[in-house]
């Protein structure tokens, strides 16, 4: 049997839907004939809401710490100690300082290879923010965390229709032209079709580039980002053999099906990505953090406190978060065995140097 990807995943907002999806979720035997599952939170909050839902009872493994896990058990890491109060469907400091708590502590382990990936399920991103973490998300937040070399990261919506990019992610509204630049979109496509080949395993991915203004600005009448920023660097990214296209109009793009022609959309900001692929996706979708050395993925929801609690929480966008990281992590094993030095593979794999040279004949050595 081959060994089972460690799961890491953190237990986001206690007020919220979290563990509702997660008790649904691993009251299927069947999940763990297919992953080693670490869940980062609190033993006090998974047991209330086993009482308060009545159903899909699991059978906690409980740990203090990721070496301790079992595989074949539903491992909870309990990193939330202490007094725990849950108030369901209701946002408070509390709630986001355990999201916290668990968050951080599963980023450690990440970090030291005892989990193999990451699922976050949906935190409140007032009510986290505290002195360890001033950031509008995850992916800001994991950014600052892992990358290394100047990395940079990519959130990236995926469902069995629509890739989706973004590069702007959590940014007001107003703030969006006066970020957007050349080499900022050019960079977003080059770690989009870094991600298209070696986490998805697409060879020659298709690009297409949103506008930012109304008709894509049309001829700069409606605005000329199009013209002086977005076609730049579309033409910069082809020029290193990127095939990307634009820039489309995203009413038009959308709504005429063009999104089908393509692996991936890269889009401006996030309602405009994120608008269209929710409507076509909401509840299957798949938030994935890309461009950075570890893959960590997420539902496509919030905390839905006006549902917590009821035993209504969908546990399906949870569960493909989870395949979906499965995927890649191993997407991510085979790309780079087969991109690793071709010389050191195809001889000194093999044998010493000596070895191989007494296998080649004088002509090859010439």
């Amino acid at each position: 049997m081959s060994k089972r990807i460690k799961v890491g995943v953190t237990h986001g907002d206690v007020n919220g839907v979290g563990y509702e999806i997660l008790l649904k979720t691993f009251s299927k035997k069947r999940m763990l004939e297919l992953l080693h599952p670490i869940v980062y939170g609190s033993i006090k909050s998974a047991s209330y809401y086993r009482k308060v839902l009545k159903n899909n009872p699991v059978d906690w493994h409980v740990i203090a710490h990721a070496e301790n896990s079992v595989d074949g058990k539903v491992n909870l890491l309990n990193c939330v100690k202490g007094d725990v109060k849950v108030e369901i469907g209701i946002p408070s400091l509390g709630a986001g300082e355990m999201a916290y708590t668990a968050l951080d502590a599963a980023c450690r382990d990440l970090s030291y290879g005892k989990i193999d990936l990451l699922v976050t399920l949906p935190v409140n991103k007032h009510t986290i923010q505290h002195s360890r973490f001033r950031f509008p998300g995850h992916t800001e937040f994991l950014e600052k965390r892992f990358a290394v070399g100047g990395q940079k990261a990519l959130m990236i919506m995926i469902s069995e229709v629509l890739r989706v990019a973004l590069v702007t992610t959590h940014t007001p509204l107003s703030e969006v032209p006066s970020q957007l630049s050349r080499a900022l979109i050019v960079e977003k496509l080059k770690c989009l079709d870094h991600s298209l080949k070696r986490d998805f395993r697409v060879e020659n991915p298709r690009i297409a580039v949103l506008g930012l203004n109304p008709h894509a600005g049309e001829n700069g009448l409606l605005g000329r980002e199009e013209s002086e920023i977005i076609v730049p660097a579309i033409e910069e990214a082809q020029e290193l053999d990127i095939l990307c296209v634009g820039a489309f109009p995203a009413d038009g793009f959308f709504g005429s099906g063009r999104f089908k022609e393509f692996d991936a959309v890269l889009a401006m900001y996030h309602d405009q990505g994120l608008i269209p692929f929710k409507t076509l996706s909401m509840g299957s979708g798949v938030n994935y953090t890309a461009g950075l050395p570890i893959v960590r993925t997420s539902p496509d929801h919030g905390t839905a406190y006006d549902i917590a609690g009821k035993n209504r929480a969908s546990d399906r966008s949870f569960r493909q978060a989870i395949f979906t990281g499965m995927e890649i992590f191993r997407n991510r094993r085979a790309y780079d065995e087969a991109h690793r030095d071709p010389l050191k593979k195809l001889f000194f794999d093999r044998g010493t140097d000596d070895e191989v040279l007494d296998l080649m004949s004088d002509e090859d050595i010439l």
